[in-house]
């Protein structure tokens, strides 16, 4: 059995390598198209680019060619230009020197000049009048009687507001009056605003409004 075996065994790895080998053959035939195809594509891509390339050369080598002959047929125009006014320039300078040597001939008349003496006039200083001018006596107005001071207006007197004025007359100082000349009953009612400031001195700003 084992002879047997061994026929059919070198006859399955025969068989694999022609397979293996067909195949390789494939694999390499289709690489080697692949490559062909490649360089097809290559030279058809190569192909137009050099012609661009070709093309851009030329036309630059054109322009370039155009551009110089249209530069120097500029210059050439420029120098016969330049030239034609030299000439004309140096023809009018020579006629201008010409004419300047040229003497003009010219009269001079002589004439005689009148001075005429100024007359002056004198004429008397008139002594002007004065007019005498009386004075009016002023009379003078009558001075407007003063109004009569407000008693009664508490915040007339230097340091009272209108609150504090409020809470005197509610605690019965009701006139600068009695500010300004306190009795001892007055003199006690304002013995409750001592934390006013300038409390010392309403008695003498109460006079001053009276």
């Amino acid at each position: 059995m084992a002879k047997k075996a061994k026929p059919s065994v070198d006859k399955i790895v025969k068989k694999v390598n022609k397979e293996f080998e067909k195949t390789s053959s494939q694999i390499e035939g289709l690489i080697n198209d692949a490559l062909k195809q490649f360089d097809n594509l290559q030279n058809q891509v190569q192909e137009p680019v050099r012609k661009l390339l070709k093309d851009m050369d030329e036309l630059r080598d054109r322009e370039m060619k155009r551009f110089n002959d249209e530069f120097e047929r500029r210059m050439n125009e420029f120098h016969e230009l330049q030239s034609a006014l030299l000439e004309r320039l140096g023809i009018a300078s020579k006629e201008s020197g010409k004419s300047a040597s040229k003497p003009s001939a010219s009269t001079k008349k002589a004439s005689g000049t009148k001075k005429a003496a100024p007359a002056k006039k004198t004429t008397a200083a008139k002594p002007a009048a004065k007019k005498a001018s009386t004075a009016k006596p002023k009379t003078a107005a009558p001075k407007k009687a003063a109004k009569p001071v407000d008693k009664s207006d508490l915040t007339r007197v230097k340091g009272i507001g209108p609150a504090t004025a409020k809470k005197m007359k509610e605690a019965g100082i009701t006139s600068i009056e009695q500010i300004a000349n306190p009795s001892d009953a007055d003199k006690q009612k304002l013995e409750a605003f001592k934390s006013l400031k300038g409390f010392s001195e309403l008695s003498a700003e109460a006079k001053k409004v009276l």
